[in-house]
């Protein structure tokens, strides 16, 4: 029988699906063979024509497991789905079999399964299948991750295993993740001293790091819906600024920071030559991801010849004005894709340094009493 484990989530962009990446990185070093699955997916996309929630989508491409994927997403759910289980156009009955029979397909194969929740726990009770629901279903016991802090996170998991509870599922483990470095210590004193008597562990998750939040050249490509000009060898290079140039030429240089995408309005000519000619040195290559040249003035041609002879990545737009431009960008939350390698690989990393996989496996041994 294969070791199982239900991650679920306090609320969204709490770092589920990196947990998730994490925990079968490292049991796939243990174990050898993991599986994954997204009993209920609210993100729908096709890959090798079967359609299967982006999160499945995801780790199949990362941990090659493409023999999977019939049985990975047993559950997507579109737009539209919510409003015909209303209306009584979807067989809700026969939605926990296909669950079952997928998550059995899977346990003849994997020594180590993580099941992935969807959202916040209460996630597709429109369908009767929420977190908490399928979670004893496949009497898995429960990893509930949330963010960091102390009182925020006493509330929100007292709420949040409630459900559980409720529906007589098992939660084992509180994974506080988005921890401050220097309080990591001092928070998870106070957690597991205010969680005492409680019949789960608490348990360290990553410290904070924006740049598991922040978007890649490829991500602004799709956010803005525009091609990207120039070195597309750094597509999936990641954008820890993002800043505007308004300032002086001069004063935009010396503000630069470290791996800064840069919006600089098309009549900027000095400031575009500039910044293009800085790419070129490696002692700026560094700083200077990219540009977004917004601007219903055309880019003089003698500017565009240097932009384009320099290779700086660029996008260009006559339609979104540079507050538009930051706004979209930076309000983002971006979200692991197979593309991120650079992110993948920084995650696989912090999972090794921080995560204490011994441990968590220890907690999630004995399955739950049915």
């Amino acid at each position: 029988m294969a070791r199982k484990i239900f991650i679920a989530a306090s609320g969204q962009n709490i770092g589920k699906t990196t947990i998730s990446v994490s925990l079968l990185h490292l049991a796939q070093k243990k174990y050898g063979r993991v599986g994954f699955m997204k009993p209920l997916g609210p993100k729908p996309a096709l890959l090798r024509g079967v359609s299967v929630d982006k999160d499945a989508a995801l780790i199949a491409q990362v941990f090659g497991l493409d023999k999977d994927l019939p049985y990975m997403s047993p559950v997507v759910v579109h737009p539209d789905t919510s409003r015909q289980a209303i209306d009584g156009k979807i067989p809700l009955d026969e939605l926990p079999d296909r669950i079952l029979a997928s998550y059995a397909e899977l346990e003849k194969h994997c020594d180590f399964i993580v099941i992935e929740g969807s959202g916040h726990p209460g996630v597709g009770s429109v369908l009767n299948l929420s977190n908490a629901r399928i979670a004893k279903m496949l009497n898995a016991p429960v990893l509930m991750v949330s963010g960091g802090g102390v009182g925020n996170v006493i509330d929100t998991i007292a709420m949040n295993t409630a459900l559980f509870k409720l529906e007589g599922a098992e939660v084992r483990g509180v994974l506080v993740n988005k921890l401050f470095a220097e309080k990591r210590a001092q928070t998870l004193d106070y957690l597991t001293r205010a969680f005492a008597g409680k019949p789960f562990s608490v348990l360290g998750g990553f410290d904070y790091k924006p740049v598991l939040a922040n978007p890649t050249l490829s991500r602004v490509a799709r956010l803005l819906d525009l091609p990207l000009h120039g070195n597309r060898r750094e597509v999936r290079r990641i954008i820890h600024h993002v800043q505007i140039g308004a300032a002086s030429t001069q004063r935009v240089t010396e503000m630069l920071r470290d791996s800064s995408l840069l919006l600089v309005t098309s009549s900027r000519d000095e400031l575009l030559v500039t910044l293009a000619n800085l790419y070129q040195m490696p002692e700026y290559r560094s700083r200077i991801v990219g540009l977004v040249i917004p601007g219903i003035s055309d880019v003089s041609v003698i500017t565009q010849r240097i932009i384009d002879r320099s290779n700086i990545p660029y996008f260009r737009t006559d339609k979104l004005s540079t507050a538009d431009l930051y706004r979209i960008i930076t309000d983002d939350v971006s979200k692991i894709t197979a593309r991120d390698t650079e992110k993948l690989r920084l995650i696989k990393s912090l999972a090794e340094e921080r995560l204490d996989f011994d441990a968590i496996d220890e907690v999630f041994a004995t399955p739950p009493q049915v």
